[in-house]
């Protein structure tokens, strides 16, 4: 699995002219993930990743100094899928997606996701429409922009 972590002052996201979903301080999360992450859920690793994003210190204590996190910020959190993260550009001009986890094992993956940070901070995450087009409007906060992947860990 990969996760754009953007730390934002605000973001939302609309589907056809409507917003579906917005966030005040907090993170915007891109999720993409590939075929075996279904294997992942309730692994340690899951929960070792689903655990590290409220609590990564990347937001700024009096002293400017990245010391706090989501939760200490009480912050929220926007996650909104994103398959592309997965493109190979290795040959030519068209990504391959191939990688990326076809839809509906995508979508479970996505929906436990989502669920297993809910847990974490209830009441505090937000989601975009999986498998939809959306546009995403967000306030970069630093900008912080970070990538974790499952491979890396």
């Amino acid at each position: 699995m990969k996760i754009v972590i953007q730390r934002v002052k605000n973001a939302q996201v609309s589907v056809q002219n409507r917003c579906v979903a917005k966030i005040n301080k907090g993170l915007l999360l891109l999720v993409g993930f590939k075929h075996e992450d279904i294997e992942v859920i309730g692994t340690t690793l899951w929960d070792k990743i689903i655990k590290k994003i409220p609590y990564l210190r990347i937001f700024p204590d009096k002293d400017g100094k990245f010391n706090l996190s989501l939760v200490d910020v009480d912050g929220e959190i926007l996650v909104v899928s994103q398959f592309t993260l997965y493109g190979d550009l290795k040959r030519g001009r068209r990504p391959s997606f191939s990688i990326a986890a076809h839809g509906d094992v995508a979508k479970k993956i996505y929906e436990r996701f989502v669920k297993d940070l809910e847990s974490i901070i209830p009441g505090r995450v937000k989601q975009g429409i999986f498998g939809e087009d959306m546009v995403i409007d967000l306030c970069n906060f630093g900008p912080v922009t970070l990538i974790l992947d499952s491979d890396e860990m």
